[in-house]
């Protein structure tokens, strides 16, 4: 299944058609100039006094019988659109989005062949816009990362109104990296879409993620309401591995062992405190947790609630790799955590030193796998599962550079 490159592609697709469907031009004949010379033929879509003009649908300008010198579209506080003019001159199109409840004025300057310049100006409006939708959270951020984070690092948006626009949201996502990658966006619901690399990002690859949302429709009446842009940059590969069965902890970095760490793991039993399988993230990094007894309550058997140090989450539903004093003699050799997974305080201060939010930990041989939707478990998904939820599922194969 395809991939289609993300932010102008689609923009160019409806510029073209745009284009081919315009009004009236402006100046279709050219007007007459001193000297016998006819002024160059402007055409404008949309066209003059067009009302009701959706907000993603793109400004085209076009020449005949000379080239365009500028072309300027204002709105007002809503500020100008910003365009691209042809290689041969004779045609501007814009590449920002509208805003909504807005008159906007199209002003172009073109010159003839003589070098005699002609003015066209002509106005249209957008559709009414009631409400508007942000970019609530998006991680990676500065201050869970520090912006710089792991090979297995998803980008996760989440908005702070449902959107049901899916395509139009979708196709103004861009991913810019300085190494070619090939990835997708993944809507979970209406309020969340990620995106994850085919495969782990390239070590060292520059990032930058473009959110092109201002006024961009997100629904009936639904408006974006700014732009947002973030960049971060990918470490060096530290992927851990561990097997629950043999109970030790590999750390690789750029394919070499660094660290090898007994540890113990979920002891199942009559509280299925499994450990989950499966390619995990590290999410955050706490100097110290309080772990309390999933839905057990004090007095109740079971019932536990400890302060735990140097903790490397990896899911939403309470799994950490921590320090554990209490467990040393049985890491190495059988697993007695509550779901965890225990490491030696020297191990623990060493581990939440040396992890970036994003480095993969893989743990294997449990009989709980771990979720795609819990914690950062994308990668849980193959790739033919993750486009499934993607929006834009035609074209060639997106390599983002």
């Amino acid at each position: 299944m395809g991939r289609v490159a993300y932010g102008s592609s689609g923009l160019l697709a409806l510029a073209l058609l745009t284009a081919c469907s315009a009004g009236p031009a402006q100046n279709p004949e050219g007007v007459a100039m001193a000297g016998g010379a006819r002024a160059a033929a402007v055409a404008v879509s949309p066209p003059d006094k067009a009302a009701n003009v959706p907000t993603d649908q793109a400004v085209v300008v076009s020449a005949q019988g000379g080239t365009l010198k500028s072309v300027r579209v204002e709105g007002g506080k809503s500020g100008a659109l910003n365009g691209v003019l042809s290689a041969d001159g004779t045609r501007w199109r814009s590449t920002t989005t509208a805003r909504p409840s807005t008159s906007y004025t199209v002003t172009a300057v073109a010159v003839n062949p003589a070098g005699k310049q002609s003015e066209t100006t002509s106005t249209f409006a957008t559709v009414k816009g009631t409400k508007t939708f942000d970019i609530q959270t998006i991680t990676p951020n500065k201050d869970d990362t520090g912006l710089t984070v792991g090979v297995g690092m998803p980008v996760l948006i989440a908005f702070d109104k449902p959107v049901t626009d899916r395509v139009a949201v979708e196709r103004n996502l861009s991913i810019h990296s300085s190494k070619p990658v090939e990835g997708a966006w993944h809507w979970f619901d209406n309020s969340h879409v990620d995106f994850r690399p085919r495969r782990y990002w390239p070590p060292r690859t520059k990032v930058q993620v473009e959110a092109r949302l201002a006024g961009v429709r997100g629904g009936p009446g639904l408006y974006g309401k700014r732009d947002v842009k973030l960049d971060f940059k990918i470490g060096r590969s530290q992927i851990t591995k561990g097997s629950l069965n043999e109970h030790v902890l590999y750390v690789r970095r750029d394919g070499k062992k660094i660290r090898e760490m007994p540890m113990s793991a979920g002891q199942g039993g009559v509280w299925k405190y499994h450990t989950t399988s499966g390619i995990h993230v590290a999410m955050s990094r706490e100097p110290s947790t309080l772990m309390t007894s999933p839905g057990i309550g004090p007095g109740q058997s079971g019932y536990y609630s400890l302060m735990v140090y140097n903790t490397v989450r990896i899911s939403n539903s309470g799994e950490y790799v921590h320090s554990a004093p209490w467990s040393v003699g049985s890491q190495g050799n059988s697993n007695v955590s509550h779901g965890c997974v225990n490491i030696s305080p020297d191990n623990a201060a060493w581990f939440i030193k040396n992890t970036l939010i994003g480095d993969p930990i893989i743990l294997t041989g449990g009989p709980r796998k771990l979720e795609p939707t819990n914690g950062w478990g994308h990668w849980q998904e193959n790739w033919k599962q993750w486009l499934k939820w993607s929006v834009l599922k035609d074209g060639p194969t997106m390599m983002l550079s």
